[in-house]
């Protein structure tokens, strides 16, 4: 909206954020380069990759790291739901990057036949994940493929062991319900699930459904979860404002006035001593950061106070981001 420029100014700010920890390349279009570059500090690196959209998370690459050496995987993505169902045409760019990462980072590509985003898994590092049938069992992801053959690609692709299917995400997710908006880790064994105490509240059964799966399940290592509350923000609906400043683009998805948007502060991202989390203007706010904080006391939390921005455009911090691991990080 707005010709893009309170969108920049909150991708800079994430950017900004999560440099303090660890850092951070951002990939630009060729129209927008010299505009990124002037915007973004010199430490941050800037490398021209066009795209069709913005959410690194999902079209991106998914790294994998063997404590020797780090590898890009590669898997189709088709916009949240192909040609039907999806939120824009074309993604052919989008299609391209993961291939390009790994081309600019001189590293090994394993190419994968099925679609997968990164916002729909949640991996602990220890043979883990987390994902929903909502989203991955989607009959607009890979009709194509069976449950076992689902499994089979990401255990041999991601190295996991153990997946726990919950039913469904959060429910103004346009993506058909990544896990990325409900629950997310933050150490082995221990989660952060989005969390209401109101009935009234759609997302109330949802939240409900998925704290009583994971009490009943265990990880690849055999542990119970610890799973840990996360207050949501309030509903967050489109403005009057916000909806007439959106420059439409023909082939995406009208963001009308008093649409609701899925805001979570379990969508924040790891970085390396830090944490950094989505803010909405809410006065849930600070109670998440300081609640965050408290979990983690080995890292920083920040709040990035632009996230009502990014959460219009469809996604949140961990949407916009993908973390690289170092080889021996493992």
């Amino acid at each position: 909206r707005l010709g893009a420029k309170p969108a920049q100014q909150a991708f800079v700010e994430t950017a900004v954020a999560i440099s303090q920890f660890e850092r951070v390349t951002m990939g630009i279009s060729a129209r927008q380069f010299s505009n990124a570059r002037s915007q973004l500090p010199s430490h941050i690196r800037v490398v021209e990759m066009s795209s069709n959209d913005a959410w690194m998370r999902d079209c991106g690459p998914i790294f994998v790291n063997n404590g020797q050496e780090v590898r890009v995987v590669d898997w189709e993505f088709n916009a949240w739901g192909g040609l039907d169902e999806g939120l824009y045409f074309p993604w052919d760019q989008d299609n391209l990057v993961p291939r390009k990462v790994a081309e600019l980072e001189w590293l090994d590509r394993y190419q994968v036949p099925m679609v997968l985003e990164g916002g729909g898994i949640a991996v602990d590092g220890e043979g883990t994940l987390i994902t929903t049938t909502q989203c991955v069992l989607n009959p607009n992801r890979n009709p194509h493929l069976s449950l076992t053959e689902v499994e089979c690609y990401l255990q041999r692709y991601l190295a996991v062991e153990k997946i726990i299917w919950l039913p469904r995400g959060s429910v103004d997710d346009e993506t058909d319900g990544h896990i990325d908006g409900l629950c997310a880790y933050i150490r082995p064994g221990e989660l952060v699930l989005g969390w209401t105490d109101d009935k009234s509240d759609p997302q109330y059964e949802i939240n409900q459904e998925a704290y009583e799966m994971l009490c009943g399940e265990r990880d690849a290592r055999k542990r119970p979860f610890t799973i840990h509350k996360l207050p949501n923000p309030r509903p967050i609906y489109v403005t009057a404002e916000e909806s007439a400043g959106l420059d439409m683009v023909e082939g995406t998805h009208p963001r009308p006035e008093g649409l609701c948007m899925g805001g979570s502060y379990v969508n924040f991202y790891l970085a390396n001593g830090g944490v950094v989390v989505p803010l909405y203007g809410d006065p849930a706010d600070r109670p998440a950061l300081a609640t965050l904080q408290a979990l983690m006391p080995e890292r920083k939390v920040v709040g990035v106070q632009s996230g009502r921005e990014i959460l219009l455009g469809g996604g949140m911090v961990h949407c916009i981001t993908q973390q690289q691991p170092s080889p021996n990080s493992r």
